[in-house]
């Protein structure tokens, strides 16, 4: 009795798909193949690179190509080593001095850009310029400026019936030299950032300033300093992000001297990779600054939460 019962009750219908979720997930599986794409590269060319870099911290290549983990002992050679600690100084100093000239130039051009009226189009194509050469080709036009030869540099100060410097080859000015190359190569980006946020601001608050007697200095630190503050934060984290990595300007410019003078973490990296055949201890200073840097921006976003609460 009970299996008649059961044979006669109807099969349970299939529930149709509506049209309207047959096009959501047509638009769905099309974002998705675009957004692998982008999934991939950053699989192969970021992510894979950072986790090989961590394992290549505990790990030992010997001659014969045969890799061993080794704990901590790639850490340990690297910390003993003579130019471990100038080399974070000369990044500290470097980043300092490149926030106190690439992060202000930028920003002060662009407010000259945009309080001015003629010629806006064409200024702004000559700020970013820059940006737009390649950057072994901008450090080696520089490097011709700073000869203390025929360089233009020098030329100039010769001009002004002043003494000639030796730019690159006294440690007192190499690491400076390196700052200025630096903040103009990419200067250009910083300032058309600033002034896209400049341009966000309403006209209606300098006007009431102006009517309240406000100079160009007052209109600045009381409306356009506090109108753009998350633009500021945001370029001051990643200026401090960009700056602890600097290579290209050492190595072309310096090779890391005078007297080890401009010597960074990430030129002594590629010392120990590609001078001294040391993947692993390239990995342990790579994993350094990479821990360095997050402690940093874990900091920074903490606070900058805190004081937006």
């Amino acid at each position: 009795m009970t299996t008649t019962r059961a044979a006669a009750r109807p099969a349970p219908r299939a529930r149709r798909v509506s049209p309207r979720v047959r096009r959501a997930a047509r638009r769905n599986l099309t974002a998705y193949g675009f957004l692998s794409g982008a999934l991939i590269c950053f699989a192969l060319f970021s992510w894979y690179p950072i986790v090989r870099g961590v394992l290549l911290s505990f790990q030992r290549t010997d001659a014969a190509g045969d890799t061993r983990w080794v704990g901590l002992d790639n850490l340990r050679t690297v910390l003993a080593d003579p130019a471990f600690a100038g080399a974070w100084l000369n990044t500290a100093i470097f980043t300092l001095l490149a926030l106190v000239v690439g992060y202000a130039v930028p920003f002060a051009i662009a407010i000259v850009l945009n309080e001015l009226r003629h010629a806006r189009a064409y200024l702004r194509f000559v700020v970013y310029l820059p940006v737009m050469l390649p950057p072994a080709a901008a450090v080696l036009l520089f490097k011709w400026f700073y000869d203390p030869g025929p360089g233009l540099f020098n030329q100039i100060l010769r001009a002004a019936h002043l003494p000639g410097l030796s730019w690159l080859d006294s440690a007192d000015t190499a690491l400076l030299s390196l700052v200025l190359v630096a903040t103009w190569m990419n200067l250009g980006s910083g300032t058309l950032i600033y002034l896209a946020a400049l341009q966000t601001i309403p006209g209606e608050l300098y006007e009431a300033a102006e009517l309240d007697g406000a100079g160009l200095l007052r209109r600045v630190w009381h409306v356009t300093v506090p109108q753009t503050r998350l633009i500021l934060l945001v370029m001051l984290l990643l200026q401090i992000i960009a700056t602890m990595q600097v290579f290209i300007e050492p190595y072309l410019l310096t090779g890391g001297g005078p007297e080890d003078a401009t010597v960074t973490v990430a030129y002594l990296m590629y010392q120990y990779a590609f001078n001294y055949d040391d993947f692993g201890g390239g990995g342990a200073l790579g994993l350094m600054l990479m821990v360095v840097l997050m402690l940093f921006s874990a900091v920074y976003l903490r606070v900058s939460r805190q004081d937006a609460r």
